[in-house]
């Protein structure tokens, strides 16, 4: 493994004064863990604002022991799909706890969840095999950009049997052919035996095209050739969970199904 003398820090990759140095050998010191969930919305939220208001604070209590990343609108993107939510902490119980908290929104009175489970992805840092000191942007000091794309990876059968040298120089074409484009971040998250994936990479930047284009640019390298699974993706927009609740259809049920409200005293932010 690598041990470069002199490394490069996000901000002086990206010129963004919004990113910040962090010691790599810190970093990898420690245990770091990474939870992408995504959520279709089961139903119009309600009209009420103070059931508005219960339902963000209870997505912000869910995730109270964790790092939220983001909070990202998917709908559009994809047809079964609203919220995503990519969460990290030092172990991969508490990011169990989050997602079972947001699971569990709504479901009180007998009422079916809120928020209905659609893909989920666990992931960890481990060192780079060949470059200790190359980080992923979500613990390399990048700040979170306004976009972000995840998709799982699985390498084909026949990359790990390649001698380490070919497969460092296939990684090192890989990164050459990515560039020009710095400005786009770039978290590769080991997943083996956490789901039915090898990694997860998480792709962010502050335009969209920008995400197409290295994925585009990408497809032209020799690695490319010893990948057997990428897919699905999940892109979305960042926003903060006030945001998100003010984007969702809403629906008064006294209206609509021809009856008084339920009762709002319940904590959970039911609809």
């Amino acid at each position: 493994m690598g041990h470069p003398e002199s490394v490069q820090t996000a901000p002086e990759i990206t010129g963004d004064p919004r990113d910040y140095a962090v010691d790599y050998r810190e970093v990898n010191a420690r245990d770091n863990y990474s939870l992408h969930m995504v959520f279709r919305r089961t139903r119009p939220l309600p009209t009420d604002p103070q059931r508005l208001e219960r339902i963000i604070r209870r997505l912000e209590e869910a995730v109270q022991g964790v790092v939220v990343r983001g909070w990202y609108d998917v709908s559009g993107f994809r047809p079964d799909a609203d919220l995503m939510i990519w969460a990290l902490a030092d172990n991969a119980e508490a990011l169990q706890d989050a997602f079972r908290k947001v699971g569990a929104i709504g479901t009180c009175h007998g009422r079916p969840a809120l928020f209905e489970p659609v893909w989920s992805a666990m992931s960890r840092h481990v060192p780079a095999e060949f470059n200790e000191s190359h980080l992923p942007a979500c613990w390399g000091g990048f700040a979170p950009r306004k976009y972000a794309t995840v998709y799982p990876f699985v390498r084909s059968w026949d990359w790990y049997y390649l001698p380490k040298a070919r497969r460092n120089a296939i990684l090192k074409e890989h990164g050459m052919n990515g560039r020009d484009y710095n400005d786009v971040a770039v978290s590769t998250l080991a997943a083996f035996a956490l789901g039915d994936w090898e990694w997860t990479i998480t792709l962010e930047a502050d335009r969209l095209d920008r995400v197409m284009g290295v994925l585009r640019q990408q497809r032209e390298v020799e690695a490319r050739l010893f990948v057997r699974v990428d897919t699905p993706f999940f892109t979305g927009v960042r926003v903060e969970p006030r945001e998100w609740v003010d984007l969702q259809p809403k629906r008064d049920d006294a209206t609509s199904q021809g009856h008084q409200p339920e009762d709002t005293s319940c904590g959970c932010g039911h609809n």
